[in-house]
C-alpha cells in the first residue's frame, strides 16, 4: 500500500474539504470519522454563505470569509464533474434587514465600512426590498442588499467534498474514532484509532467541537465549546422568497422545491441536542415578522446542531507551534460552511510546504490562547 501523507481527523464540512483539496494535488490521505460523514453541524447548517452581510468590521475574518466565498462558483463545477452531486449553489443575493432604528444604525455603519475596501453593498428602502420580495413584511425600515453573497445545500457540499476527496484516491473510514496521537522527538507519526494504529507523517485535527480532547493531548490548549442552534422547515407550493434573508431574530434561507429553512437558536455549553418548543417557537414568532405568509406553509421538520466556537470566535488554523506535521483546523463556529473552501485550500498548501501569504493568519494562530505550549501528551515512541 502507497504511504499516507496524511490523517484528517473529522468527517464534517472542513475535514471533507481539506481531504478534496489534499487529494486533487495528488496526496495520499485517509480521513477518519467517528460517526457518519457530516453528521454533526454540516448536516444541521442552513448553508449560508453570508461573507459582508454578517461581518460588521475589517478584519482578518472578513478576509478570509471574502476569500472563500470567491472559490465557490469554480468549486460548485468541479465537485459536480467529479461526483454528480449539485452543492446547490445560489447568488441571488442576500437581504440583512432592518427592524428597528438600532438595526438601521448598524446596518449603515457596516455599509460605510464595505464601501471602504471596495466590497458591493447597498441600502435599500422598504419600498424597493418589497419590489424584489413582495411577501416581507411591511413594517421592516429597509435592508442592506448584498449581491455578492449567497449559500449552498450544507449537507450536499459535505458529501461532494467527501466523494469527490474517494474519487481523487483518499481513503474515508467512518465509525472510526481516534483515541491518541504517536508522536516522537517533535515529530508526528500517526494516530491510534478503534480500528487500530494508522501512520502517517501529517495529522490534521478538523473535529470541530470534539477536537479538543486530543489538542489537549498535543499541549495545546485551544478553547472550543458548543452552541447549540434549533431549526425548522416548511414547504409551500409557490416558493415565498427569492433572497436569503438575515436579521438578528432569524434567517430564513429558500431551498429549492419550495422549502425554506429558519434558523437558528444559540445555546451555548450545551452537547443536549433535543429540539425544543421553546426554541421553535422563538424562531416562529422571529419568522413571522419578517415574512408573516410563512402561517400558510407546510410544516416539514426541525433539527439541530453544535456549532464549534472559540473565545474570540475566530476558528483555530495552523500548525502546532512545536509539534512538526500536527496542524488544527477547527472552531468555525456558524461559518464553517463559507470557510470550508478556504480552509481546505489553505491546509492543503502547509502540507505542500508553500509559504506564500495571500492572506493574514496571525489573527487565527493555534496557540494565541496560551503562553507556553503544554508538552505532556500523546503516546511517545
Amino acid at each position: 500500500m502507497k504511504q499516507l501523507d496524511a490523517i484528517i481527523i473529522g468527517g464534517g464540512v472542513i475535514g471533507s474539504s481539506i481531504a478534496y483539496h489534499m487529494s486533487a494535488r495528488g496526496m495520499n490521505v485517509i480521513l477518519l470519522e467517528r460517526d457518519r460523514l457530516g453528521s454533526q453541524a454540516s448536516n444541521a447548517a442552513a448553508g449560508m454563505l453570508a461573507a459582508q452581510a454578517e461581518m460588521t468590521e475589517v478584519g482578518p475574518m472578513f478576509d478570509l470569509a471574502r476569500a472563500s466565498r470567491a472559490l465557490f462558483p469554480k468549486l460548485a463545477t468541479d465537485l459536480r464533474e467529479l461526483t454528480g452531486i449539485d452543492i446547490g449553489l445560489k447568488r441571488k443575493g442576500l437581504l440583512r434587514v432592518a427592524v428597528t432604528e438600532a438595526d438601521v444604525t448598524e446596518i449603515q455603519r457596516t455599509l460605510a465600512f464595505q464601501k471602504t475596501v471596495g466590497e458591493q453593498a447597498e441600502w435599500l428602502s422598504l419600498e424597493q426590498v418589497k419590489q424584489r420580495e413582495p411577501g416581507i413584511s411591511s413594517d421592516l425600515l429597509g435592508a442592506m442588499l448584498v449581491e455578492e453573497d449567497g449559500q449552498v445545500d450544507a449537507p450536499e457540499l459535505c458529501l461532494a467534498f467527501a466523494k469527490a476527496a474517494a474519487a481523487l484516491g483518499a481513503q474515508i473510514k467512518e465509525f472510526t474514532e481516534v483515541k491518541s496521537l504517536i508522536y516522537a522527538h517533535g515529530r508526528m507519526t500517526g494516530v491510534v484509532t478503534s480500528e487500530g494504529t494508522v501512520h502517517a507523517d501529517q495529522v490534521i485535527i478538523a473535529s470541530g467541537t470534539w477536537s479538543g480532547p486530543l489538542l489537549e493531548q498535543a499541549g495545546l490548549t485551544c478553547p472550543i465549546y458548543p452552541v447549540k442552534g434549533e431549526c425548522f422547515s416548511v414547504l409551500s407550493h409557490t416558493p415565498l422568497l427569492q433572497s436569503t434573508i438575515f436579521s438578528h431574530g432569524c434567517y430564513l434561507v429558500p431551498k429549492k422545491g419550495g422549502r425554506l429553512v429558519v434558523g437558528a437558536t444559540a445555546t451555548a455549553h450545551s452537547y443536549d441536542r433535543k429540539v425544543t418548543l421553546k426554541g421553535i417557537s422563538k424562531l416562529l414568532e422571529s419568522a413571522k415578522q419578517l415574512l408573516p405568509g410563512i402561517v400558510e406553509t407546510e410544516w416539514e421538520r426541525a433539527w439541530s446542531g453544535l456549532r464549534p466556537q472559540t473565545l474570540d470566535g475566530l476558528p483555530y488554523l495552523g500548525e502546532h507551534p512545536s509539534l512538526k506535521g500536527l496542524y488544527v483546523a477547527a472552531g468555525h463556529y456558524r461559518n464553517g460552511i463559507l470557510l470550508s473552501p478556504m480552509t481546505g485550500k489553505l491546509v492543503a498548501d502547509w502540507a505542500e510546504g508553500k509559504t506564500e501569504k495571500v492572506l493574514s493568519l496571525e489573527a487565527f494562530r493555534v496557540d494565541r490562547h496560551q503562553n507556553v505550549p503544554n508538552e505532556r501528551a500523546g503516546v511517545l515512541l
